[in-house]
């Protein structure tokens, strides 16, 4: 088994463990992690790009004593398997949730996504609307992420990935440009060491998953492609929707939060972290993991 430099990674990875997952393209070996199976409540959390469940290992003692928890690297990501191919899209990735959540035989639970995250949630979502679903959504939290494609304001790089040059632009991008952009969408105060810049890296890397930046990145047409079917998903949503947003953010930040609230979604909660960047998560663990158990608890007075 590889060893990471980063202690944090390296017991991360020990706390989960592979298992096949189907999805519409075939079955996978996808990383998961579901910790304290004798907790009667259970929260999944689904991550972002280009990183992995990774993101939520700050987060994760602020919610151990009370919950069970479950969250898996998904395809193409961290400690999963990484395809080289151009096929990955949010309707996979949550086909694999759907394949896991399954597989361990949950049949309620909260949410808490972020990122290319928050799309896969209102794939699933939507799915939730279609049908008379085999589980429940208790709640979902709703981390920084493009809900909205028109208020999604991607990077330049990655705009470059998702062109037509994208697979030379990849095979040019190295450690200190994926460290610039990275830290570019954090807050003033808040932004990411080079020790954790090094952790998401590795993880990014593992099995030579810096190849895929171009792939992955398909997801930003996904978005449009599906625009209005996400959009009535967080209107019509049947769950309890609460937004956690960090207003600095310049991807996603407080502009959509405006945006969220004029088209109407359903709104429960609402924290706007000042000053906070794209990974509310990683900057303001504490601030976050708070206001995601107190609006959990609001819903179960």
């Amino acid at each position: 088994m590889q060893k990471f430099k980063s202690q944090p990674l390296n017991r991360w990875r020990e706390k989960g463990d592979l298992t096949k997952l189907n999805c519409r393209l075939g079955a996978f070996n996808v990383f998961f992690i579901d910790e304290n199976k004798e907790k009667e409540d259970t929260i999944l959390l689904i991550h972002g790009f280009p990183t992995s469940s990774f993101d939520f290992a700050k987060l994760w003692p602020s919610f151990s004593s009370t919950y069970r928890l479950i969250t898996m690297d998904m395809l193409g990501f961290g400690f999963s398997e990484k395809p080289d191919n151009r096929q990955y899209s949010i309707h996979q990735q949550a086909d694999l949730y759907e394949s896991l959540i399954d597989q361990l035989g949950i049949d309620k639970y909260h949410v808490v996504a972020h990122d290319y995250g928050v799309s896969v949630a209102q794939e699933l979502l939507a799915r939730q609307l279609e049908r008379e679903a085999q589980t429940q959504w208790l709640s979902c939290s709703l981390l920084n992420g493009g809900l909205f494609p028109e208020t999604h304001r991607a990077l330049l790089i990655q705009k470059l990935m998702l062109s037509p040059a994208g697979k030379w632009i990849n095979r040019a991008t190295g450690f200190s440009a994926f460290s610039r952009s990275f830290s570019s969408v954090f807050g003033p105060q808040t932004k990411p060491t080079k020790e954790e810049l090094a952790e998401f890296w590795e993880s990014i890397c593992y099995n030579n998953g810096r190849h895929l930046f171009h792939n992955l990145i398909t997801y930003i047409l996904d978005r449009r492609e599906h625009r209005q079917r996400w959009v009535s998903a967080l209107q019509q949503s049947s769950a309890p929707l609460a937004l956690i947003n960090g207003s600095f953010d310049p991807v996603s930040g407080a502009h959509l939060v405006t945006r969220y609230k004029e088209l109407k979604c359903r709104l429960d909660y609402l924290v706007e972290l000042d000053n906070i960047g794209h990974y509310p998560q990683v900057e303001a663990s504490q601030k976050v993991s708070s206001s995601i158990l107190a609006f959990i608890n609001s819903r179960n007075p």
